[in-house]
């Protein structure tokens, strides 16, 4: 199965989107990059970046005899976005997109595009914390995991064409439901993030601990929080109001082992605690083992910049 595109549409040039773009470009996997993007500045750096053979603000225009479409915006665009390329498709296009909630893409997507075309949604499990058309690079998605969700039914051929894609740019490609997915995503990335957010704001509004003080002292576990708390706010509040239910579920799952984890502190229970923190440890070490981290001091990072 061929990976390259004759003609491939990203719209939205952020971070994932300018990524796609530039490992595209590298890799050789499509004939015309099309990028189509709301915001003017964003169009001028892509411009200047040299990211795309087409640049334009018009989502019908960008669609246009593209036989691959990407849709990099918020989850919450996606209804909208959906509406105005559906009537735009020519026969035989595939559609994907890179949201972090796979069951609202299709709910929102999938009945405005026509019979001929195919959804295929993935979710490129990578990122950082910044976002924009200068944030991105070729290798964000070498060997991170890419998860389709392609609904019931869905044409295999269209599926295949979309693995071979994230392959060819370096993913390890999952299939699951959308469903599963989101539940999966819910306690793998969007409860912690829910969490870093919750933990900046209490350290935020203590008021018998001073601004500088959690600058100063943040050489520790909060300035690993704030570094998630940094994200994308305009994509983790869709994420969050689009798998509420999924969110809310492991919420309640994490406040459950919480209140346990908060009686072994009350009461003394060493043991309990030691065999906790044994098994998380067992969980780290096996994230690094497969790939997905990194075991160098620090977390990897090579220490604050020179001035």
């Amino acid at each position: 199965m061929s990976a390259r595109f004759s003609r491939l549409c990203l719209i939205g040039l952020g971070l994932i989107g300018s990524s796609i773009a530039r490992a595209v470009r590298e890799k050789d996997l499509a004939g015309t990059i099309v990028a189509v993007d709301a915001s003017e500045f964003v169009r001028a750096r892509v411009r200047e970046l040299g990211l795309a053979d087409e640049i334009t603000d018009s989502p019908q225009a960008g669609v246009s005899g593209a036989d691959g479409v990407i849709l990099c915006v918020p989850v919450g665009a996606n209804a909208a976005v959906g509406a105005a390329i559906g009537p735009c498709l020519k026969p035989g296009a595939i559609v994907s997109d890179v949201g972090s909630v796979k069951a609202a893409v299709v709910r929102d997507v999938a009945p405005h595009l026509p019979a001929n075309v195919h959804l295929v949604p993935a979710h490129p499990v990578a990122g950082t914390e910044f976002s924009g058309p200068d944030a991105g690079f070729a290798s964000l998605f070498t060997n991170r995991w890419c998860i389709l969700t392609p609904p019931e039914g869905q044409d295999e051929v269209a599926v295949a064409k979309i693995r071979a894609f994230w392959e060819a740019i370096g993913s390890n490609v999952e299939v699951m439901t959308p469903q599963h997915h989101d539940l999966v995503l819910a306690i793998t990335s969007h409860v912690p993030h829910l969490i870093a957010y919750n933990i900046v704001r209490t350290a935020d509004d203590l008021e018998t601990v001073t601004e500088g003080e959690v600058i100063k002292f943040s050489a520790g576990g909060f300035r690993d929080f704030t570094r998630i708390a940094a994200s994308d706010p305009t994509m983790w509040r869709d994420v969050f109001l689009h798998n509420r239910e999924a969110v809310l579920e492991m919420v309640a799952r994490f406040s459950e082992d919480l209140a346990q984890l908060a009686r072994m502190v009350r009461w003394g229970d060493g043991d309990g605690l030691h065999a906790l923190f044994t098994r998380t440890r067992a969980i780290r070490k096996s994230i690094i083992a497969s790939g997905q981290e990194t075991a160098a001091p620090d977390f990897g990072r090579s220490g604050p910049p020179k001035s």
